[in-house]
């Protein structure tokens, strides 16, 4: 059931009544069989894998709770690691690690007969797999205690709105709010619609139909050349920026309207003026939990400056196979984290180099935000790219082929309505722009105009088949 489809808004609009009619005592239970049902739409089968999940970190929890024995608390965390990462392992990594451990054996002529798996990759396994993981880490370490209502952490794990492709929750921010009692509030429902209608309105305006020039590139990648490369790879970017951000949207909105906050993924991170400050706009609740189970554990940068650098390469190396068992993905990561070590190394040298050079501040500003925004691009076109040989012709063609573009660029000119409408909206939300009060209508009223506005947005300019949303497939 896609969020950008008729089914998903009726289901919703039955749910959200349902909702608010059944007892407190009753609710839990009715978002649990949606968050099921929804997920079931799929492929029922893999709800099994969401109950062994659920199941194991639930018991481990407890176990954990009830014991101060390091080693036998250590030896539960390493069992519910074991487990669900073996999950995750076996369905969206074997056939890759299998298929590099068989070229391997074939260069040093030793015979390798492993044979690969024949299983769909469920779908949301990397994301509500990290959920999980971060609320038995955080039992462990002490900074929660351990939920006792299965249902309420069952609902944890699978609650829809956010089960397929975020954002990951903490079971801190979440488990409480899944036991408050919900109130009927206008405001909820209006800036929760409003959310949702943004999110579709990145998503069928701009993603969609920015994705037939992409893919009509990057499905053929030896028939093109570099300005269609570029032009191309700059779709992409606003592409997988709108779909991705436009589901978070959705499932943000959509929480509100059952009264719960589900924690901010975005923040115009294309308006970022450097590589860090980029993760800490991108896909949020990704980058903070490999900030706090990953990087931090491995010793951040406590360690001394060797050992930050290398922190930051293995965990962005890890980030980016997180996205995709392929080597394209990465490619992607080593390349975002060993840029992230080379800033860390280079930064007291480059700020003594801006006060040499005595930029005025803007113009500054604007060299940083575009070097920032060029190299993430650069970036995408090996997470684009089906294979890091393909990335590689990209990048080639762009350097040295600039002929006009083969193919019609037509469907860009279909998505720079949105383009221009969603940026004048991120820079207002970025650099705080406001009109003068005396411009200013009531606030309910600029909601219900913008939501309006949105509708008729999509209708007329919105692409007409609803497409999969990028992140389903990690």
């Amino acid at each position: 059931m896609l969020f950008n489809s008729l089914p998903y808004i009726l289901f919703l609009f039955v749910l959200c009544g349902l909702y608010y009619l059944s007892p407190r005592r009753f609710r839990w239970v009715l978002l649990l069989v949606a968050s099921y049902a929804f997920y079931m739409c799929w492929n029922a089968f893999y709800i099994v894998l969401i109950l062994a999940s659920t199941a194991i970190d639930y018991s481990v929890a407890l176990l954990l709770g009830r014991t101060e024995s390091r080693t036998r608390r250590r030896f539960l965390l390493g069992a519910s690691l074991l487990t669900n990462l073996g999950l995750l392992f076996v369905f969206k990594y074997w056939n890759f690690f299998n298929d590099a451990a068989a070229d391997l054996c074939a260069a040093l002529t030793i015979p390798w007969s492993v044979p690969n798996l024949t299983v769909l990759l469920p779908v949301g396994i990397s994301f509500y797999t990290f959920q999980t993981l971060s609320y038995t880490i955080d039992v462990y370490r002490g900074r929660i205690e351990p939920e006792r209502h299965l249902g309420r952490f069952a609902l944890y794990v699978s609650f829809f709105p956010q089960l397929v492709a975020g954002p990951i929750e903490r079971a801190e921010r979440l488990l409480p709010q899944l036991r408050e009692n919900h109130r009927v509030e206008a405001e909820r429902f209006l800036s929760g619609g409003l959310l949702i209608m943004w999110g579709l309105f990145k998503k069928v305006v701009i993603a969609d139909r920015l994705s037939v020039y992409v893919d009509a590139v990057y499905g053929n990648v030896p028939e093109h050349n570099g300005l269609t490369y570029l032009l191309a790879t700059y779709a992409f970017a606003f592409q997988i920026y709108c779909d991705f951000s436009g589901y978070s949207d959705i499932a943000i909105g959509s929480a509100r309207l059952l009264g719960i906050d589900l924690m901010t993924n975005f923040r115009s991170p294309y308006f970022a003026r450097d590589l860090q400050d980029f993760w800490r706009r991108w896909h949020i609740s990704l980058s903070t939990w490999l900030r706090d189970y990953l990087y931090i554990p491995l010793g951040g940068n406590r360690l001394g400056n060797l050992r930050t650098y290398a922190n930051l390469a293995v965990t962005m190396l890890l980030g980016g196979l997180w996205h995709g068992a392929s080597w394209n993905f990465v490619v992607w990561g080593a390349l975002h984290g060993s840029a992230l070590a080379l800033l860390k190394a280079t930064g007291p040298h480059r700020e003594r180099f801006k006060e040499k050079l005595r930029i005025p501040p803007p113009i500054m500003v604007g060299a940083q935000l575009l070097a920032t925004f060029h190299f993430v691009c650069l970036t995408w076109i090996f997470f684009r790219a089906a294979t890091v040989t393909e990335a590689l012709q990209v990048v080639a063609g762009i350097a040295s082929d600039w002929g006009s573009p083969f193919i019609e660029a037509l469907p860009l000119a279909h998505a720079a309505f949105g383009i221009v409408v969603m940026l004048c909206v991120e820079v207002s939300l970025a650099y705080g722009i406001r009109l003068p009060t005396r411009l200013r209508p009531v606030p309910i009223a600029t909601n219900w105009i913008a939501f309006y506005a949105l509708f008729f947005a999509i209708a007329l300019f919105g692409a007409e088949a609803g497409r999969q949303f990028i992140y389903f497939q990690f």
